[in-house]
């Protein structure tokens, strides 16, 4: 009984020990595989969809916005063809 209560100790100790060791940093450099100038040109395409999302999203918002517009429009006009003609 001595000796298993004497090796979970030690086995305590040895986990805490490993646990307190850093993770090794992850790399961000590119793969030595990869030529520079890919790796460049990959940026540059990821630079590109960005910027073309970002001009999606902004023409969405304006064709939202100007169909909010025309309907409050619509609506104003409707609610007031009813009394012109009264």
């Amino acid at each position: 009984m001595k000796r298993t209560i004497a090796t979970l100790i030690a086995g305590l100790f040895a986990t805490a020990a490993f646990a307190q060791t850093p993770a090794p940093a992850p790399t961000t450099t590119p793969d030595s595989a990869t030529p520079p100038a890919v790796a460049k040109a990959e940026a540059a395409h990821d630079k590109q969809d960005a910027k073309k999302t970002t001009k999606h999203v902004k023409k969405a918002k304006h064709h939202k916005k100007a169909e909010a517009k025309e309907a409050a429009k619509d609506a104003a006009a409707d609610t007031t063809a009813p009394a012109a003609t009264k």
